[in-house]
């Protein structure tokens, strides 16, 4: 259906301004109902998106800042691979002070989601360490050296708790203002161990020196196999230490 499903959120609902458009999504600033939103479509299963849906539901009841899906005019929280959201203000976060508000936005993320099922049709770093596919991730076409060498930074993370994580900490998702940090994009959430949020600018998360390189390490394998083969996930590969 495409574009044309927006017209399930009224008969005023329109697109203004492309925001970005890739291979996974296409996003505009949309009104809806006299109100400026964001909209996003992409191709993910309906499994997939009433998980994400669901989860920006949980965490907004519960006092945490995100973009909270806008129901069409009969109930739904998406259509065809239509998401509407609510439209958040904000900037980037630039001191350590910032980086630190965003920490213990992640750590209540963490807190809030423990026990929390499994994205349909992901993997995390643990079952990586076995499996081989997860989603986005195909450990096949990476050299079999980078692989080890992710699943041995994997490897130090198990038997730990388990929890959402964002899946992709940058400063383009992090929005903050004065009162409030809100965190967007979440294309990469899923169940995982939280110690992949927590490599921070400034170490804001307080981490001991082995903590941090654990977290350190595990991150970059991550972000090295869910974005291969392009230029930065060859350059996160190059931070994961050789066995």
């Amino acid at each position: 259906m495409g574009w044309e499903a927006l017209e399930h959120w009224g008969k005023d609902a329109r697109r203004l301004e492309r925001l970005t458009s890739g291979l996974l999504n296409d996003v505009w600033r949309v009104q809806v109902g006299g109100q400026l939103a964001v909209a996003r479509l992409n191709t993910r299963s309906g499994a997939d998106l009433a998980w994400e849906t669901g989860l920006l539901q949980h965490l907004d009841r519960n006092g945490m800042t995100v973009p909270v899906p806008i129901p069409t005019t009969d109930g739904r929280l998406f259509v065809e691979g239509l998401v509407v959201m609510r439209c958040l203000a904000g900037g980037p976060p630039e001191t350590e002070g910032d980086w630190r508000r965003v920490a213990d936005t992640l750590r209540e993320l963490h807190r809030l989601t423990q026990d929390w099922p499994q994205r349909p049709g992901w993997r995390s770093s643990i079952d990586l360490l076995q499996a081989d596919r997860g989603t986005r991730i195909d450990l096949t076409a990476m050299p079999p050296e980078g692989v080890a060498r992710c699943r041995v930074a994997w490897a130090r993370l198990a038997g730990r708790p388990t929890c959402v994580v964002h899946g992709d900490v940058n400063p383009r998702n992090i929005l903050m203002t004065a009162h409030q940090v809100a965190l967007i994009d979440w294309d990469e959430s899923h169940v995982d161990v939280p110690d992949l949020d927590l490599d921070l600018p400034h170490n804001a998360a307080d981490l001991d020196a082995d903590a941090r390189d654990i977290a350190e390490q595990a991150s970059a394998a991550w972000q090295a196999a869910v974005c291969w083969k392009d230029e930065y996930a060859v350059m996160r590969l190059a931070r994961v230490r050789a066995i």
